[in-house]
């Protein structure tokens, strides 16, 4: 009787292999001058760019959520590592830094190299959007932990910012302007609640839903990757004086707009600036779901808030849509007036 193996137990050493092999070649793509170790060694190296004098590192972990169900549902999983960069580094760009390397961690029930390598192109890619470098990660097989065909995914990015740069938020103040930037869908956050509205409408996720996409099956067009804001914000830190930025992730527009306030003031958010995108308008229609409980969780349509002086609102604006993204003028920053909440709303 021949002997158990490793892989007899659900874990197969000579498929974790393959993998490695098959994404070094995006994981290249993505390399920085700064880089002394990367892919393939116990730990990834990485010096810090010689153009800070007093460098300060900024870290960020964050995953993917329940947007993983759809990716399992539709077979799809060539965006989902987009959405994983893209939550890290947009949450350490609110405090100016600059995303310098990116780990990931893949733990699935059994390795499907060729689904495994989809994802990881994907991280690879939204490295490449943020200018970092994916230097390293992990991949584990946790046999029975997990139903057939599913995984789970983390991700891990390193900033830095020059110490005097490093934003704080504490210099905002009345009269001062939000600008917002438009995000590209739902992004990643909200979608435990995407998948009851979708039980309980019934709909079929391989057809098309003209309200949402009218090129995409409903499925591909919720999978819509997170935006990625880097290279348009570290150019705009060139050229104006930005006070405070916020990425609107879990708890939507009601939860994080605030983050970057000190308390004694508000913002005070218009609503009637932009138009609710029509995924948006979708969900809360099928799910029949108050205009409050949208606000605070997800981010309709606004993915990262940025906060100038009034002097600097215009070229902020133009700038940002030279860059590619969708801005405008969002609303204002007042004195606050006792304990009142610090983000209000006007308008629509």
């Amino acid at each position: 009787m021949a002997g158990l193996t490793y892989r007899d137990a659900g874990v197969d050493i000579v498929a974790g292999d393959q993998l490695v092999e098959r994404i070094k070649p995006f994981a290249k793509r993505t390399m920085r001058p700064e880089v002394m170790a990367g892919i393939g060694g116990f730990g990834a190296m990485m010096g810090l760019p010689s153009k800070y004098k007093e460098p300060v590192l900024v870290s960020g972990t964050d995953g993917v959520g329940t947007k993983l169900k759809l990716a399992f549902a539709t077979n799809k999983h060539d965006t989902i590592g987009i959405d994983l960069v893209a939550m890290s580094v947009n949450d350490i760009l609110v405090q100016g830094a600059e995303p310098l390397f990116f780990l990931d961690y893949f733990v699935c029930e059994r390795l499907d190299v060729p689904v495994a390598a989809d994802v990881i192109k994907g991280i690879a890619y939204g490295c490449e959007l943020s200018g970092c470098a994916l230097i390293g990660g992990e991949t584990a097989e946790h046999p029975d932990a997990f139903p057939a065909g599913e995984y789970d995914l983390a991700g891990f990015a390193v900033g830095v910012v020059e110490k005097s740069k490093a934003l704080n938020g504490l210099s905002v103040k009345p009269s001062d302007v939000m600008i917002g930037l438009a995000s590209s869908g739902l992004h990643s956050n909200g979608f435990s609640l995407v998948r009851k509205v979708i039980e309980k409408s019934g709909v079929d996720l391989a057809k098309i839903e003209p309200s949402v996409s009218a090129t995409l099956p409903l499925g591909e067009a919720l999978l819509t990757p997170t935006r990625i804001y880097v290279k348009a914000i570290l150019s705009l830190l060139e050229t104006v004086n930005v006070k405070a930025m916020a990425h609107i992730t879990g708890g939507g527009i009601t939860e994080n707009a605030h983050r970057m306030f000190p308390e004694n003031v508000v913002g005070v958010v218009d609503k009637a600036s932009w138009q609710l995108p029509g995924v948006f308008q979708w969900l809360q229609a099928q799910g029949g779901i108050a205009e409050a409980e949208m606000l605070q969780t997800y981010n309709c349509g606004l993915g990262f808030v940025v906060v100038v002086g009034i002097e600097d609102a215009a070229r902020t604006i133009a700038h940002l849509n030279a860059q590619g993204e969708t801005a405008w003028h969002l609303g204002v920053i007042r004195a606050r007036v006792g304990d009142e909440p610090q983000t209000q709303f006007l308008g629509r």
